[in-house]
């Protein structure tokens, strides 16, 4: 939505984007740029972490960490080496995890009146989702991908303390587990969605009929409060997981996080041209609205010809737009004409979404939500619950393990962004994340097994040699 300006040497454009953003009780932020392979907590700095909190209401408000010579950081993490089991907190380039002898570990704390240690709540380590395989005879669903020792940035992150990756959590993939669970055929489509409603639509669209098209320079801050006034509260919907998870929050972020880059409201840590720096407004029509998804990269998953194991490849996520139209009204329908400005953001975002996750922590989670809610369901669709009579008692069990346990995100006040562009004022945004992961194990989607490099990791695993309670190993 752009409105030209009446002089002509003015040049602006207003960027409001409908967006929301997540947090448990401790803030989630951006930690710092990846350190070297061989040097635990070796953050370069300077560097200031923004994240968020969600209060009681489901509020957004933000928080910004500073650290400014790296001292708070590479002491947290000295301390969470000192603390870890030696074999932890060294690199694994490919970790193993028994899910079936975790989960009796766990119910063996839980039956003493102890808490899972960190070490399973962390998952061992790992910081990718590379395998999973299943071994009938002796009943083990098993994970398997790097690994390392870690330690919680200044936000509450957990990162890995050599490559600043975060960490799989436990509590992530139960809730992917419990989307496609035993004795079910398909799990939901999981996602969420951050946008203006329909009354805030229209109210937008009235204030700019009231102001006209001849508006002055001078009237910039006017502008930006009447459009996020009357805009109002956008609203968050998340669907398939439970909103008061880790897992619909880590969505929510990135979903909110990458609109932020789009407008222009956050510098990406990569070179990455944002959408309003390569929007012509005279291109846009007015009442356009913007919508850019997180969607599953769906080929990902290579297996076995007996399907006991599977691989899961490639960078997993993908950014891609939804043109819309705004009536008066405030409804939405499809817009006509693609703005190949947003197609070149959600294209070069693509590319660059490797570098993103490397720098950004919650892109790299976000594709580890995805990489789980794949593996769930190749677990469920191949029933590796049957073949490892595994009824997954705990893990499903909200009483027994609790993982709605966060402040579900609800809303957010409307980000304006000001900028002098062309004379013209530009569109709301929408969008979010969708994953229909039993997409990515369609028969046209799956990849080649060549040379049968899955069969390899999946006899070369070592199970047969763990020790009694043993549910990690290298």
């Amino acid at each position: 939505m752009f409105l030209r300006t009446g002089t002509a040497r003015a040049c602006f454009a207003f960027v409001i984007v409908a967006a929301s953003v997540a947090a448990p009780w401790h803030a989630v932020g951006q930690t710092p740029p990846t350190p070297t392979p061989t040097t635990p907590g070796s953050f370069p700095p300077p560097f200031a972490p923004a994240g968020v909190v969600v209060d009681a209401d489901g509020v957004l408000r933000k928080k910004i960490f500073a650290d400014p010579t790296g001292q708070l950081t590479r002491q947290r993490v000295a301390e969470a080496k000192a603390a870890l089991d030696p074999k932890l907190a060294v690199q694994g380039r490919l970790r193993k995890v028994s899910l079936t002898r975790l989960e009796k570990a766990i119910e063996a704390r839980l039956e003493a009146g102890q808490k899972p240690t960190d070490e399973m709540l962390c998952l061992a380590g790992m910081t990718r989702l590379r395998n999973v395989f299943v071994y009938p005879d002796s009943g083990d669903v098993v994970i398997a991908g790097p690994a390392e020792g870690w330690a919680r940035d200044l936000s509450g992150r957990v990162v890995g303390m050599f490559t600043g990756r975060p960490v799989l959590e436990l509590q992530d993939l139960v809730v992917a587990l419990r989307a496609y669970p035993p004795h079910e055929k398909r799990g939901p489509l999981i996602g969420c969605s951050i946008d203006p409603t329909k009354e805030g639509l229209a109210q937008m669209q009235q204030f700019l009929r009231r102001i006209g098209t001849q508006i002055d320079p001078d009237q910039t801050d006017f502008i930006v409060d009447g459009l996020r006034t009357s805009l109002g509260l956008q609203k968050v919907r998340i669907e398939g997981v439970p909103p008061e998870t880790h897992f619909a929050q880590v969505m929510v972020e990135a979903d909110y996080r990458m609109k932020l880059i789009g407008i222009g409201l956050e510098d990406p840590p990569v070179k990455l041209v944002s959408y309003v720096a390569r929007a012509n407004p005279a291109a846009v029509s007015r009442n356009a609205l913007q919508r850019w998804y997180f969607v599953p990269d769906y080929k990902c998953v290579r297996t076995s010809d007996d399907r006991l194991a599977m691989e899961l490849v490639g960078e997993g996520v993908k950014l891609v737009g939804a043109d819309e139209a705004v009536g008066g009204d405030g409804q939405r329908h499809r817009a006509g004409k693609a703005d190949a400005a947003s197609a070149a953001f959600v294209s070069g975002f693509t590319k660059k979404y490797p570098e993103l996750a490397t720098r950004s922590p919650v892109y790299a989670q976000l594709r580890n939500l995805i990489d789980m809610a794949v593996a769930a369901a190749f677990i469920q669709e191949h029933d590796y619950y049957g073949k490892a009579h595994w009824n997954m008692d705990t893990f499903a069990s909200e009483a027994k393990f609790p993982v709605e346990t966060y402040n579900a995100p609800v809303e957010v006040e409307s980000a304006v962004n000001s900028i002098w562009k062309n004379n013209q004022l530009m569109t709301p945004i929408g969008g979010g994340v969708t994953v229909r992961a039993h997409e990515a194990l369609e028969p046209d989607n799956l990849l080649s097994n060549e040379g049968g490099k899955v069969e390899k990791t999946y006899r070369a695993t070592g199970i047969e040699g763990l020790a009694e309670g043993q549910w990690w190993w290298d």
